[in-house]
């Protein structure tokens, strides 16, 4: 999970005290963001790399096309500098698969690590033997408690988080017209990403939009209650004009509920691509919106700071990647732009 530190907590406090939905995602422990296309591996350098022989190493937390795009996006950037991918694991959410996971990977000396860890603590002593051997630990999205940049990493790399739920925001105030009452069904649990990231929303219709109003809240922590919990904001508020969901998980159970309750008005919007809530979006359903982290573009700047480590040359500590809004417009533009392939056949036919 990634856990707000006070100093997090307080930039994310203070975002919504702001007075304007403008604001900038913060890192873990409140570190300031940079994009990550400043974040780059010059021509120049690429022969030094190359006559390094250097490897380099996966250990991702889960495998889904999310992970899949990242380890692209990383894989063609180590391969224009000469790099090798030496090992790939996924810990399936498993705290001590994980640790056994980097275990299995130092033992094929890898002079780079790219990690996702899946607890503070725990990752902790997990990757100690990394930071004891030099290697160079780039992490995405989190960090392990008490690691300090540019001594035990190189940099976090992270999607806009801001910037996805403002997109979100804005995507359902277009297609209601900046009007109308909203539902937001937020993430329940104190986990950084999607905190920032459903606050954002909040914030935005709060403050940028003045003919909008949230008059329904519920937070959920297990996805399977979607349904459950779409279905008594319904009953309390049936003219609710759209609703905002944390994620796509739960936005197919949110949709669910809407055709169950024969709803053909109430529009969602919610983050992270997804087949079939993007299926419904293309045939005029309920969906009005999906915005998405660029993740091939994770993985390039995961490993472009990786590899400026190698060369002496720091990283900024928290790193940036772009949102990027999908409709029924540009289905295959946003697939190509988060994923790095086509959209599915199911949505362009």
């Amino acid at each position: 999970m990634h856990y707000l530190s006070k100093t997090a907590l307080s930039a994310v406090v203070a975002l919504a005290l702001s007075g304007s939905a403008w604001a900038q995602t913060v890192g873990p422990n409140g570190e300031a963001a940079t994009p990550s296309s400043e974040v780059t591996v010059a021509d120049s350098d690429v022969a030094a790399l190359k006559a390094g022989n250097y490897k380099a190493a996966f250990v991702w937390h889960d495998q889904s096309d999310f992970v899949s795009a990242v380890s692209l996006g990383a894989t063609d950037e180590f391969d224009r500098l000469g790099i090798e991918v030496v090992a790939t694991t996924n810990a399936g959410f498993d705290t001590a698969k994980q640790r056994s996971d980097i275990e299995t990977v130092m033992a094929k000396s890898p002079n780079i690590v790219l990690a996702l860890p899946l607890d503070p603590v725990a990752s902790a002593a997990a990757f100690k033997e990394a930071t004891e051997t030099g290697v160079q630990l780039v992490f995405l999205s989190n960090v392990p408690a008490g690691y300090e940049h540019g001594e035990q990493y190189a940099s976090i790399v992270t999607d806009d988080l801001f910037q996805m739920g403002k997109q979100a925001a804005d995507a359902l105030a277009a297609n209601m017209g900046g009007k109308g009452s909203v539902g937001w069904i937020f993430h329940d649990a104190t986990y950084y990403v999607t905190n920032q990231r459903d606050n954002a929303f909040k914030t935005t219709i709060e403050n940028d939009y003045p003919d909008m109003e949230i008059v329904a809240s519920a937070g959920i922590s297990d996805p399977a209650r979607a349904e459950e919990i779409a279905n008594a904001m319904l009953l309390k508020h049936p003219d609710l004009g759209g609703i905002y969901v944390t994620w796509a998980g739960p936005a197919e159970g949110v949709l669910s509920a809407l055709r169950t309750n024969g709803n053909k008005d109430t529009k969602i919007v919610t983050l992270d691509l997804s087949e079939p809530i993007a299926l419904d979006m293309v045939r005029g359903g309920n969906v009005a919106a999906l915005v998405a982290d660029e993740a091939y573009e994770l993985g390039r700047a995961l490993a472009a700071s990786a590899a400026r480590g190698l060369l002496g040359q720091s990283s900024p500590a928290f790193v940036v990647a772009p949102a990027v809004t999908v409709t029924n417009k540009n289905i295959n533009e946003g697939w190509m732009l988060s994923l790095h392939r086509e959209a599915p056949k199911s949505l362009t036919q």
